[in-house]
């Protein structure tokens, strides 16, 4: 039995798109991403909105400071903090794919701190859970976070991690589907709070 919430953003056909929102379209499809998919189906609603989220999504996946491995795997925390699974299986092998062991991917989608991070993983790990348990970080991890990453990669993890609570947000309330690629295990269903499951 499935229990999949209905699309409350469904894709907009190019003929039903304003003007503005095919040149938010255009302009998706012709950088990096190369199509109008996940969060983007439901920002196209808000074109200008896209247009300007999308170029800070940008950045913060193919330029910011962070290498690769740090930022995808910020990413899943982010995913799993918001139980998003669309970010989920787009990330997974990607974070993989980085370096990320299965193993630490693994945890993290059980709710469990992994044992097998490297140490700036576990600093990562460290920074985003105590943001989103305290609201920001004590003069300790931020020091550390400095030694580690520098003052822009702070910076930009932050970005990263505003950003994708952003993302997680949208697609959560839109009600996006999920497209997990073989071999990613989903992450479990969530009951929104209020939503009258449970």
């Amino acid at each position: 039995m499935s229990t999949a919430l209905p699309d409350r953003m469904p894709p907009i056909p190019r003929e039903g798109m304003t003007e503005a929102q095919r040149a938010a379209a255009d302009e998706l499809i012709a950088g990096p991403r190369k199509g109008v998919k996940g969060p983007f189906v439901p920002l196209l609603r808000s074109p200008e909105l896209m247009a300007r989220l999308q170029k800070v999504g940008e950045y913060l996946r193919f330029g910011s400071a962070l290498p690769p491995r740090l930022s995808e795997f910020a990413t899943l925390l982010v995913a799993r903090q918001w139980t998003q699974a669309f970010e989920w299986g787009v990330h997974v092998p990607l974070a993989i794919a980085a370096g990320t062991e299965p193993q630490t991917i693994k945890a993290l989608r059980e709710g469990r701190r992994p044992g097998t991070m490297s140490a700036e993983e576990a600093l990562v790990f460290d920074v985003v859970a105590e943001l989103d348990a305290e609201r920001g970080i004590t003069d300790a991890r931020y020091a550390a976070a400095v030694a580690a990453l520098g003052e822009q990669g702070v910076l930009d993890l932050l970005g990263l991690v505003g950003y994708f609570t952003t993302i997680s947000m949208v697609l959560n309330v839109a009600r996006t589907p999920a497209e997990t690629p073989a071999g990613v295990a989903p992450l479990p269903a969530r009951t929104p709070r209020g939503s009258g499951g449970g």
